[in-house]
């Protein structure tokens, strides 16, 4: 089956490749790659495939004996056996890691198959993540595990059919083969099995693979391998702006700072529209170092993401982000810094006044355009563009704060609303809209205090009395969010649930009214108010998901296949192919999985047992225990 594999391998005959055959963990200077061989896996077996990501390779299912194309996958894209025509290698790298330069990176547990080149002539680089050790492990083992891998494969697949740039995911493979994580870094190691996934782009190169030249940083004193090696950043842009920018080296092939210019000025547009995207369907990505920033404008490198499910301006995903510098509102400023890392590792191929100029001058205004014109979208506001559309989506999302509104169903729940709408279903709809925000129980559960109150109180007396102790383990930020926290969850005790749902209620018909002056201002510009609801609908339909990723569904499908039953994965991949509502034959695809109770269930600490939800719920109490780092 993978015999019909074409490969063609350009990046490794267009970029340096470490000649050294030196074994294990050690620097690499002066080269892009180096060569590696995948460790065998212990019996490995498919957990799922993802047919639409390997049909860019030309791979299909063969009908006659999908079983032995399946053995096939396991075997191959474990690593236990390497296709004709790749050459397995791991890419140099660098990067900012929570804003500090961190030296040599590079692929610690990924590698590169090669290159293949698919049906319509378009090339793929394909990667297995988690085939064992390279010379970039440092002091790790090269391995993911089955957590990991379920949340990466689903995510991969999942932003592709939401339209958001994306790696691909081709297939996720487990095995017997086992290694000890400490999952909450809290000295409660497990064993879990070994797991791999192919992944798919166009390529993998990031911002950080032109940082392999820094010069000792001020602040870490870390530096690049290849420090003085000029001549291979001048390879790279060449590689990179010819291959994947081919427009642009054609129209400024006399040049070069022209040319540099061109690309520098496309990513960042092309950067600012991905992140764009992400605020949009409120996905948080948790680690936007800049060694996981692509070089093509892809969301890149899947860890500790989430779905944001209440809307929280400030919600963190990644456990192990303490100080918050990931967070949903911060991505748009923190891809726009890591744009700033790639102009200072351009120099001296493209002087920095010239690439800071293009940044301050593109970056915002393409962010804040394209994000304006997916709102309207969201909104079913089609026909007219007006200033105070902004205005009227950051109430919306004021509104969605104050009454701890689901972000993804309230969004699609929108569509259901119309200007003339009937006063007893407009209280129906209300109803239906209130129900997306979080009860008091949930909002006892989100403003728990976090510190002991003894604990609290020495760090507030610290921050008065010795500045600088308190500023090495403690954050100004981190304290008054404590605080605030002690204050709303005081005031819960005292709100029953009919205060909240009449407070929601109120800020709700606020809002929507302001909503019905401007849809109404929609229809008063046009003749056929007929075709435009159908248009406003459709339009709405095909930019709210009622189905994304979020982080309770993947835990269920990460325990159903802990458990040996990896049906659920496929369900959950199934499912996330079609995240719209006019997906043709999915309503009746979910009825027939929940009917042979797809959804796994599994205990939690308290012993209860988790109740089976449809996959548009939103989360359910125990999801908010949920920590993913």
């Amino acid at each position: 089956w993978l015999g019909a594999l074409r490969f063609d391998n350009l990046a490794l005959r267009s970029l340096p490749v470490d000649v050294s055959e030196e074994g294990g963990p050690r620097t690499v200077p002066g080269a892009c790659f180096a060569r590696v061989r995948p460790s065998p896996l212990q019996n490995p077996r498919l957990v799922a495939m993802s047919l639409p990501a390997l049909a860019l390779l030309g791979l299909e299912l063969p009908a006659a004996d999908p079983a032995a194309a399946e053995a096939e996958a396991a075997l191959f894209f474990s690593g236990n056996r390497v296709p004709a025509g790749a050459e397995p290698a791991a890419h140099c790298y660098c990067g900012h890691q929570f804003g500090s330069f961190a030296g040599q990176l590079g692929d610690g547990a990924a590698m590169y198959l090669g290159e293949v080149l698919g049906p319509r002539g378009d090339r793929w680089e394909i990667q297995l993540k988690g085939a064992g050790i390279t010379p970039f492990s440092r002091q790790a083992d090269g391995r993911k595990v089955l957590r990991s891998s379920i949340r990466e494969f689903l995510c991969s697949e999942a932003m592709f059919h939401l339209g958001i740039p994306t790696t691909r995911a081709g297939t996720c493979v487990t095995s017997d083969s086992k290694v000890v994580r400490d999952i909450f870094y809290d000295g409660n190691p497990k064993n879990e099995r070994c797991t791999v996934v192919l992944r798919i782009a166009s390529t993998f190169i990031r911002f950080g693979s032109f940082e392999i030249f820094k010069p000792p940083d001020e602040y870490t004193g870390r530096k690049g391998p290849s420090v003085n090696r000029n001549d291979i950043r001048i390879q790279m842009l060449d590689y990179v702006i010819s291959t994947f920018y081919p427009e642009i080296q054609e129209a400024y092939s006399d040049n070069t700072i022209q040319r540099n210019a061109a690309f520098f000025k496309e990513i960042t547009k092309r950067t600012a529209r991905l992140v764009a995207e992400w605020q949009c369907v409120g996905f948080c990505h948790g680690v936007l170092n800049t060694d996981n920033m692509s070089i093509v404008g892809l969301t890149i490198d899947y860890g500790p993401f989430g779905f944001m499910d209440r809307y929280d301006p400030e919600h963190v995903c990644n456990g192990s982000d303490n100080t918050g510098r990931y967070a949903y509102n911060k991505q748009p400023e923190i891809c726009k810094w890591n744009l700033g890392k790639l102009a200072e590792a351009l120099v001296p191929e493209l002087p920095l006044e010239i690439s800071q100029l293009i940044l301050e001058e593109e970056y915002d205004a393409e962010f804040e355009k394209h994000y304006l014109q997916k709102m309207r979208k969201k909104l079913g506001l089609i026909q007219l563009e007006l200033e105070e559309d902004s205005k009227l989506v950051s109430e919306l999302l004021e509104t969605m704060h104050l009454t701890a509104g689901d972000f993804t169903n309230i969004f699609y729940l929108l569509s259901s609303f119309s200007v003339d709408i009937d006063p007893s279903k407009f209280e129906d709809f209300l109803e239906d809209l209130t129900s997306q925000c979080a009860s008091v129980e949930e909002l006892k559960v989100v403003f728990k205090p976090q510190m002991d109150p003894r604990q609290l109180s020495m760090m507030l007396m610290l921050a008065q009395s010795n500045p600088q102790l308190f500023a090495l383990i403690g954050t100004k930020a981190n304290i008054n969010k404590e605080l605030e926290r002690i204050e709303e969850f005081s005031k819960l005790q005292q709100l029953t649930a009919d205060d909240l749902l009449s407070r929601n209620k109120r800020h709700w018909k606020e809002w929507l009214e302001k909503y019905r002056v401007r849809l109404q201002k929609e229809i008063e510009s046009i003749g056929n108010s007929d075709a435009w609801n159908t248009e406003h609908v459709k339009v709405m339909n095909s930019n709210n998901p009622k189905y994304i990723l979020r982080n309770y569904i993947a835990q269920n499908a990460i325990e159903a296949a802990e458990n040996g039953d990896f049906s659920e994965v496929r369900n959950v991949l199934k499912l996330l192919e079609h995240p719209f509502q006019e997906a043709e034959g999915f309503q009746e695809a979910k009825e027939d999985a929940e009917e042979e109770g797809a959804t796994a269930t599994a205990a939690v600490s308290s012993q209860e047992t988790r109740s089976r939800q449809p996959y548009c719920s939103k989360p359910p109490l125990w999801a908010s225990e949920l920590c993913v780092t």
